[in-house]
């Protein structure tokens, strides 16, 4: 897990190593333990390392192997790269260190482009290969990694965020209106490969663009399940799927113990990341760290779940860490937090993961987590009316229960310069769904879910929040196995028990049954759900700053009506409107966006 920047030129002229290297000092956090830069004259790579893998000098980065004529900076882990590097060693290769950043370098040589077929994991790189005056840059297929993309007339610069971009300087920092449109719809939602500014762009999932010395590129999706019930499974009744969820998600909780250093659980108390603790005690992990985190109350709003962690921790025996944190914590931790944020991200439990992977990075260096469960296995309440409704409904079904605001309510939200005439975010939608390859509208929504919205909203979220302390989080739910075997289960076995049926029968082999059978939870932070007290004093400084106004981004009516009256309602549903606006400016004023 490390921090990846660099600077390619298609003019003849010489990359600005100046700015690879204030990109690569920005991502000090995502990699505390070494940096380093490499040159070959038309692009310029850096590196920032956190030591998780082969933990000598041996793994260290940009790596070359001058013999194979390739050079590479890699943010990530591959899970199979044991069983890769046996592989390619009887093919007849040599390596020089025991990391998985040399096995990718090996793979592209025996395999070439489709050396990433090979690869079973959570990576972003950038490879140069130096005979064919090639660059090859990758995402993983989730998109757990990110991959930030500047371009300008002879020049691409690339990073593992987008601050890091702006670090370099020479950006059009711009609010991209679609961006916004997708930002205000979506639950702060901008999918690859727009972000809220025009000039910055980022690599979708599943892609890998290659990009030619004279500056021509093609990007190839290497990658997508289908979304269809496939004959051979035709005999598998509920019980035979769920034996093969269970098999794929203990493979998948294996395979993300692969590291040179001790792997912890970040564990809510929720169902995810409970039956993660308990795969892995089953597979003979021994006084495993886990570590929850809780609030304080609000009237009768818990602000914590350690009720059921608690429980979890006994159960299993695990070396486990309640952290508590008051109120009076979260109004610097919003700054730190939004600080730590690639893209601004208005889900209120941003912060709470930042503060809990503050704390986690003291102890542990790599955590798993339960991310992704729901939206591969239908755990959101909206999914369960789709399972009744013809495919064709899907689009309007998910945009009823989805969708913050109406595109007319939004040009009422909106400055006249960001209005949009078409309603950009329902396009993408309707297009999304009714592309080929998902037989059921629950199919069709799971796969936008999945593929798209979530890579930009917990994926996103847990990263930059990790990383920002230099902690590695896995997310065995997000295995590419175990999530196109996902994609080929019937939808009934997912939305059965109200949802995520075919996991919670897997975990009543392991979890007792009180953590199963319980109300589905959030994250919860009572005081930033809520907006109030120091809070939303944050959050109106922000919109009426000097900033806020000459930008307008907002229409100022539409600002005053809410701070004048919250939208509690809005707020106990997790959408809260007065949040994401406020937490849209604070971003940007932070980064000192004009």
């Amino acid at each position: 897990m490390c921090g990846v920047t660099g600077e390619a030129r298609f003019d003849g002229s010489t990359p600005d190593a100046a700015a690879v290297t204030r990109m690569t000092e920005a991502l000090r956090s995502r990699g505390p333990d070494g940096e380093g830069l490499w040159n070959d004259g038309w692009i310029t790579l850096g590196h920032r390392r956190l030591t998780i893998i082969d933990l000598s000098e041996a793994g260290a980065q940009p790596m070359v192997r001058a013999d194979l004529g390739l050079a590479l900076v890699f943010n990530g882990c591959i899970y199979n790269y044991p069983q890769l590097r046996e592989e390619l060693r009887e093919a007849g290769y040599t390596f020089h260190s025991t990391s998985d950043t040399e096995v990718i370098l090996v793979a592209y040589a025996r395999w070439g482009e489709r050396f990433v077929d090979h690869m079973v994991g959570m990576f972003a790189f950038a490879l140069v290969d130096q005979a064919r005056r090639r660059l090859v840059l990758a995402r993983d297929r989730l998109g757990i990694k990110p991959l930030y993309l500047a371009e300008s007339p002879g020049r691409l610069r690339f990073a593992s965020s987008l601050p890091a971009l702006l670090r370099a300087g020479d950006v059009d920092t711009g609010i991209d209106p679609v961006a916004l449109h997708h930002y205000l719809s979506w639950h702060s939602i901008v999918p690859a490969p727009r972000t809220i500014l025009r000039g910055i762009r980022k690599l979708p999932p599943a892609t890998m663009r290659i990009v030619e010395a004279d500056g021509r590129s093609r990007d190839e999706v290497y990658w997508q399940p289908e979304y269809v019930r496939e004959p051979a499974h035709a005999a598998r009744d509920a019980r035979g799927w769920q034996a093969a969820v269970g098999d794929a998600l203990r493979t998948a909780v294996r395979r993300r113990l692969v590291a040179d250093v001790p792997v912890g659980v970040l564990l809510s108390g929720g169902l995810d990341s409970s039956l993660i603790v308990a795969l892995l005690a089953e597979a003979g992990q021994r006084h495993l760290r886990t570590f929850s985190i809780g609030f304080d109350s609000r009237g009768d709003e818990s602000g914590d779940e350690f009720h059921y962690s608690d429980l979890v921790a006994r159960a299993f025996d695990t070396d486990h860490q309640r952290i508590r944190l008051a109120d009076d914590d979260l109004v610097p931790a919003v700054r730190r937090t939004v600080l730590a944020m690639t893209e601004p991200m208005g889900s209120h439990d941003v912060v709470a993961f930042h503060l809990l992977s503050e704390q986690v990075a003291q102890h542990v260096k790599v955590a798993q987590s339960g991310q992704g469960a729901d939206e591969v296995f239908a755990g959101y309440g909206y999914h369960q009316p789709l399972a009744r409704v013809a495919r064709e409904a899907a689009a309007a079904e998910f945009a009823d229960a989805f969708f913050d605001r109406e595109h007319a309510e939004l040009n009422r939200v909106v400055g006249p310069a960001y209005a949009l005439e078409h309603d950009a975010s329902r396009e993408l939608l309707d297009a999304h769904l009714a592309a080929p390859g998902a037989q059921t509208a629950l199919d069709a929504v799971l796969r936008l879910d999945t593929h798209l919205m979530l890579p930009d909203d917990p994926v996103k979220r847990v990263d930059s929040m990790s990383m920002a302390w230099g902690l590695e989080v896995r997310t065995p739910f997000l295995d590419q196995d175990l999530v196109a075997l996902a994609a080929q289960c019937p939808p009934e076995h997912k939305v059965s028990q109200g949802g995520k049926g075919v996991l919670k029968e897997v975990a009543r082999e392991v979890l007792p049954a009180e953590v199963v059978d319980r109300r589905k939870g959030y994250f919860p932070v009572p005081a930033l759900r809520n907006v109030d007290g120091p809070v939303r004093e944050l959050v109106a400084e922000a919109l009426q700053a000097p900033a806020a106004r000459e930008r307008g981004l907002f229409r100022q009516e539409y600002v005053a009506r809410l701070l004048a009256e919250p939208d509690r309602a809005a707020a106990a549903a997790g959408s809260n409107k007065l949040w994401q606006l406020g937490l849209l400016e604070i971003w940007l004023q932070a980064h000192s966006i004009r």
